[in-house]
């Protein structure tokens, strides 16, 4: 992740929306893919204040009328490109098919905290080229996001949501849900421990679910008997076998020799999905820690060279967390089968992005 430079010289960081020392609007300009400083159009709009960039500019919708965005969307004339409300939403938020009901206190913090989850999902996304996009765009699946409660008891009657009391994170033909209750950090916090997971955070949930999606982009009618090879055959047993008995028995002794976490070892695609999350935790990591400007983190397009980099910005970083008293930024242990999952990974993405990796 970079860092991005204000007009009066301040660093301006990827969450910003505003400058925290001359206090100017900021906000992501889609047409130079940067942090920039807004000045205001005297016909309405802004102007991206980088010199070698100018373009004029609307706030997203989320940004201007509920201030959980901080994206930009380009102008052509005087509106948006298109045409309709739906088109002053910009690239990351114009996937939602669901957000929180905003009637219920809280959950506005809460789908604030989930879109900037969702638009560093995107930058990674982006940085390693991998396709995505709406139904209107015909990719196939078509990639969409739900943010929903459950259905929670209120003076006696029941706030429902879509028809169903629970409301279960996952991932089914391209739409990914997340439950709100992930925003909660006591509430995460409590799942995290019940579940025995070293690391439970919206980025993760996101990276998991997104892991799954492209399996059916990246693997599903294409690759799968190479995947089985390495992650098992996913259709035998049944995923809700699988599911039952992870539940009923928990993971095999010694799974951290091949898995990387102990949700893997349930079934094959969550295996895949795991893996996937974890590729795109080595990616984000050695990215922000390049642009930040650390030592010998610089890797060439093989996975050797990169995890070579993660290593050594990973074994210094959960140092510097165990001085805190923080968990490790690194609890996994990649072993020679989890870096074959890795490898395979890395090679269904360089495929599909022709090596386009940065």
């Amino acid at each position: 992740m970079r860092t991005y430079d204000c007009v009066c010289g301040n660093r301006l960081f990827f969450d910003n929306s505003q400058c925290l020392n001359c206090e100017r609007e900021v906000g992501w300009c889609p047409a130079c893919a940067r942090i920039a400083a807004l000045e205001p159009l005297a016909e309405g709009g802004y102007r991206c204040t980088y010199e070698d960039c100018g373009a004029a500019l609307l706030k997203c919708l989320n940004y201007s009328e509920h201030q959980v965005c901080n994206r930009m969307v380009a102008m052509q004339g005087d509106i948006a490109e298109g045409e309709g409300e739906a088109s002053a939403l910009c690239d990351c938020c114009r996937y939602n098919d669901v957000v929180p009901d905003l009637s219920i206190p809280g959950h506005l913090e809460r789908w604030a905290a989930l879109e900037a989850a969702k638009r560093r999902l995107f930058y990674t996304l982006d940085l390693l080229g991998l396709p995505h996009g709406t139904p209107e765009e015909s990719v196939e699946p078509p990639l969409s996001f739900s943010f929903m409660a459950d259905a929670m008891p209120d003076a006696g009657l029941w706030r429902t949501t879509a028809g169903t009391d629970k409301v279960y994170t996952g991932h089914a033909e391209g739409h990914i849900t997340i439950n709100v209750k992930e925003a909660d950090d006591v509430e995460r916090e409590r799942l995290r421990i019940d579940m025995n997971e070293s690391h439970r955070t919206l980025i993760g949930h996101f990276r998991h679910e997104i892991g799954h999606y492209y399996w059916d982009v990246l693997v599903k009618g294409r690759d799968e008997e190479n995947s089985r090879r390495l992650f098992g055959d996913h259709d035998n047993p049944t995923y809700s076998e699988a599911l039952e008995r992870y539940y009923d028995q928990g993971p095999p002794e010694n799974w951290q020799e091949r898995f990387v976490s102990a949700y893997a070892t349930m079934h094959p695609w969550e295996d895949f999905a795991e893996t996937f999350a974890f590729y795109l935790d080595i990616v984000s990591v050695i990215d922000t820690a390049r642009n930040l400007g650390l030592s010998r983190v610089e890797h060439d397009d093989r996975l050797s060279s990169v995890l070579s980099a993660f290593q050594q910005v990973g074994l210094a970083v959960n140092e510097l967390n165990r001085d805190m008293g923080l968990t490790d930024l690194v609890p996994e242990v990649i072993t020679p089968a989890i870096r074959d999952k890795l490898e395979y990974i890395h090679g269904v993405i360089g495929a599909c992005t022709k090596g386009k990796h940065r």
